[in-house]
C-alpha cells in the first residue's frame, strides 16, 4: 500500500493510471531524461507514460516492492508536477524527476524528506542507496543535505550515454540522528 504523504508545500499521492496523460506531457524533456537510466526509452514513445504506469509502477505497487507518488503542489495546480519512487533492492532504492517549470525551488528536497521518513520509519528499512550521474549536481546536493555518504563511483548507462555514476548510501541510524537530534 502506498500512503498519501504531505509536506509544507506538497501532496504526494499514489500514482494512478489517470496520471499517465500529464506524465506524458511533462516527462519527455531532454533536461529531465538525460540523467536517467538508459532503460528509459528515448525518443520517448507516445504511449510511454501509459506503458510505464500500467506495466511497471502499478504492478510494483501491488507486489509491495515499489512505491510511486505523484508530486502535487498544495494550493496550486491539482495536476502532478513530478514523480518520486522507492523500491526494495540492493542497488537502487529511490528515483525522482520534476517538471522543468518547478525546478530550483527545493520542492524535490521536500518530497525526498517525506519519502525518506516513510522508508526508514514507516517501512523500517535499514539503508537506502541511490545512484546519480556525476554531472547531476542538483540530485547530488539532495543526497548531501540528507547526510548520505558517497560509497562508490562506477560507469552507468544513461539516456545521454555512458557516464560516471556516484553511489550514495544513507542508513536509518544516520537519518534519524539527522532528522531527530537529541
Amino acid at each position: 500500500m502506498v500512503p498519501e504523504l504531505e509536506t509544507a508545500r506538497l501532496k504526494l499521492l499514489p500514482l494512478t493510471l489517470e496520471d499517465a496523460p500529464v506524465l506524458q506531457k511533462l516527462f519527455p524533456r531532454w533536461e529531465i531524461v538525460r540523467h536517467l537510466s538508459s532503460e528509459v526509452p528515448w525518443p520517448y514513445p507516445p504511449d510511454g507514460a501509459l506503458t510505464f504506469v500500467r506495466d511497471v509502477a502499478l504492478p510494483g505497487m501491488e507486489r509491495g516492492s515499489m512505491w510511486f507518488w505523484s508530486i502535487r503542489l498544495k494550493g496550486g495546480p491539482s495536476h502532478l508536477i513530478g514523480v518520486i519512487n522507492l523500491s526494495v533492492g540492493p542497488r537502487e532504492n529511490r528515483g525522482f524527476w520534476l517538471g522543468l517549470e518547478w525546478l530550483g525551488r527545493r520542492l524535490m528536497a521536500e518530497a525526498c524528506e517525506a519519502v525518506m521518513e516513510f522508508w526508514f520509519n514507516g517501512l523500517g528499512q535499514e539503508r537506502l542507496r541511490v545512484s546519480k550521474a556525476v554531472s547531476n549536481l542538483a540530485s547530488r546536493r539532495i543526497s548531501e543535505r540528507e547526510g548520505a555518504k558517497l560509497i562508490a563511483v562506477e560507469e552507468r548507462s544513461y539516456v545521454s550515454g555512458r557516464a560516471p555514476a556516484e553511489i550514495w548510501e544513507l542508513t536509518r541510524e544516520d537519518w534519524n540522528a539527522r532528522s531527530r537530534p537529541n
